[in-house]
């Protein structure tokens, strides 16, 4: 059995294979499937929560390929600031470029925003949450992940994507930026969730 994983994201691609390495089916994403990217994609994911954007994703993709399809939606979320940049974390300083272009860009804009902020302002959490199409007309199924910490004014490491260098994590002591790939993946919000999603598919393979 194959599973579509829709994501055009070269950072999570990476997460993601090395989370369902192992699993008992084979992980492909849109580009291994022929589905090139099309203007259709840009409102999949303009939805007010994780979850409906995953939805959106999910379904899209399951409905173009037939396969059973997986879906991530994720972000960061600063509590003293209402929970921004939530849903908007990729597209938060509204910059365009290479995804090392934007990322640049919202770190800098993250920093701006949190300029001065005292360290209970800076508390923040990573959030994930997944949903599953085994089918086009399938119920969907949703499975979540967060993993918590703090926002530092500075970066440290240069591992991971995104925030990862600013976020500090309260169960690694240390940023994403600087954790390994097997340290990340043990705490991360995308780890939790992929997890929940494999201890389900044990109990109903697709």
């Amino acid at each position: 059995m194959r599973l579509l994983v829709a994501t055009r994201s070269a950072g999570k691609r990476r997460e993601v294979t090395r989370l369902l390495a192992g699993a008992p089916f084979d992980v492909s994403f849109p580009d291994d499937v022929n589905v090139p990217e099309s203007s259709a994609e840009e409102s999949l994911e303009l939805h007010d929560s994780f979850a409906a954007n995953a939805r959106a994703k999910a379904e899209y993709f399951c409905r173009k390929v037939g396969l059973p399809t997986v879906a991530d939606d994720s972000g960061l979320e600063i509590f003293s600031l209402g929970g921004e940049p939530g849903v908007r974390s990729r597209r938060w300083a509204q910059a365009s470029g290479t995804p090392a272009v934007i990322d640049a860009a919202n770190n800098a804009f993250l920093v701006r925003r949190l300029a001065g902020a005292t360290e209970a302002r800076r508390r923040a959490r990573y959030r994930c949450v997944l949903v599953l199409y085994r089918t086009p007309i399938a119920i969907p199924e949703t499975f979540e992940g967060v993993a918590n910490g703090r926002m530092l004014a500075e970066p440290r490491g240069t591992n991971g994507f995104g925030y990862d260098p600013y976020f500090f994590s309260d169960d690694l002591g240390k940023t994403f930026g600087e954790a390994t790939d097997d340290e990340k993946d043990q705490v991360s919000h995308r780890g939790h969730a992929f997890r929940g999603f494999l201890e389900a598919l044990a109990r109903h393979p697709l």
